[in-house]
């Protein structure tokens, strides 16, 4: 039987980064998608054979790629890695001003909603799981609300803005997206907590938790950006400019977690702030497209990373006929609830939201779910619980990321023509 032998962090990270190179080659050369959605579908195809060729009796190269895996963990190369990187990449780029023009349906979808759909999406599993002799307890199933409701706006931004998507749909999906992450995490953790000790805590504890995780992270990302503002504007020497936003993000995102702050709001309140006042008050011209240049890289690589990552995960999932039936209306439940969400918030707030007609439509199905949904579920304790949720993530953000990031294009050009002819 072969198995991957012990190995070095080194060699570890040298074996997923020549991966991921070869698998960005191959899709840029033959195939075309999308880097993040090419690389995971290569990577799935790859998965998929292993497991055939297993079944044929030729199990070495699922046995060394499942004992790969097993030596990478994948939440914490996500969540203490790679996640505080991302944020920040993706906050550098976000405009302030459309933020606060569009801070109502942003807030409501990142906060209210997050919560309505996480209870949405629990008691429609704990109530259908049954049918299928897969029934859990209703803590798992809002643990599952709570890893699969936050949306993740790696694979949908560039798909939208190359189909010419309204302005103020990207900045709502974008600002959603951001801030919802750090929402998430922060409700699960606290429901995680709530497993590990078997006690319900008070609603005030409740309350407390997600102010001092939520609003310190906040708070600190602010502190944070407005020290690392000042450091920037004091120095024009774009070498250490850059070095000074790296550092800020790795060690403000490991000081965060430490004192138990939410790292990824803190990550996307310092991107703010770099990215709006610090790019127009204290970056001279080289320095800015420096550091442009180097988040919009190591956004683009960590992201094909984390996509094959993803995709080569599957093989550690094992299906059964009423599991693979349960996953299907998984998905409709998670759509469904999105759908819910976003409608009732579109329609009460039509006049103040000021979004095109039709916008319901790209905010469902451009919520797509990502990384830190898998990332989440893989901290849930070994057992049958999370063998079924587990399966039912991957199911969700295989889908959300194939099915619905290749179309959501089509959709958003068809919210542009209606718009158009309104216009005419």
């Amino acid at each position: 039987m072969a198995s991957a032998t012990s190995l070095t962090i080194l060699e570890i990270s040298a074996i997923f980064l020549s991966i991921t190179a070869l698998l960005t080659y191959v899709n840029h050369r033959f195939i075309g998608l999308p880097t993040t959605i090419g690389v995971m579908v290569i990577s799935i195809v790859l998965s998929i054979g292993a497991i055939f060729l297993g079944f044929l009796g030729f199990d070495q190269l699922i046995d060394y790629e499942v004992s790969l895996l097993e030596q990478l963990d994948f939440t914490e190369v996500l969540l203490d890695g790679m996640l505080s990187m991302l944020l920040f990449a993706g906050a550098l780029h976000v405009n302030i001003s459309d933020l606060k023009r569009y801070r109502l349906p942003i807030g409501i979808l990142a906060c209210v909603g997050t919560l309505v759909s996480a209870l949405l999406i629990a008691t429609a599993l704990y109530l259908m799981l049954p049918f299928f002799g897969f029934g859990l307890p209703f803590l798992w199933c809002l643990l599952f609300g709570a890893l699969i409701s936050p949306t993740d706006p790696i694979a949908v931004m560039g798909i939208l803005s190359s189909a010419g998507a309204p302005k103020s749909l990207e900045t709502v999906i974008a600002g959603e997206s951001l801030f919802n992450d750090g929402i998430g995490v922060v409700i699960f953790v606290l429901l995680l907590g709530i497993l590990s000790s078997g006690d319900i805590p008070t609603a005030n504890y409740v309350a407390h938790t997600l102010a001092v995780e939520a609003g310190g992270g906040i708070v600190f990302g602010l502190v944070l950006g407005a020290i690392l503002y000042y450091m920037l504007k004091s120095i024009d020497s774009y070498q250490e400019e850059v070095l000074l936003t790296l550092a800020g993000v790795i060690g403000g995102y490991a000081l965060a977690s430490h004192w138990h702050l939410s790292g990824p709001l803190a990550m996307v309140m310092m991107g703010l702030m770099v990215g709006n006042r610090g790019r127009a008050l204290a970056m001279s011209d080289k320095t800015r497209h420096y550091i442009d240049l180097f988040w919009e890289l190591i956004d683009e690589i960590l992201n094909a990373i984390l996509f094959v990552l993803i995709g080569l995960e599957v093989v550690m999932i094992a299906y059964s006929g009423n599991l693979f039936i349960a996953a299907g209306l998984t998905i409709v439940i998670a759509l469904l609830a999105r759908f819910i969400v976003v409608g009732m918030t579109t329609k009460t707030l039509q006049r103040q939201l000021d979004l095109p007609t039709g916008a319901w439509k790209v905010l469902t199905w451009g919520g797509l779910r990502g990384g830190i949904s898998v990332a989440l579920v893989l901290q849930l304790p070994t057992g049958a619980e999370r063998d079924i949720l587990l399966a039912l993530t991957y199911a969700v953000v295989i889908f959300s990321i194939l099915v619905q990031g290749l179309s959501v294009g089509r959709v958003a050009k068809s919210i542009r023509k209606d718009k158009e002819i309104t216009e005419a």
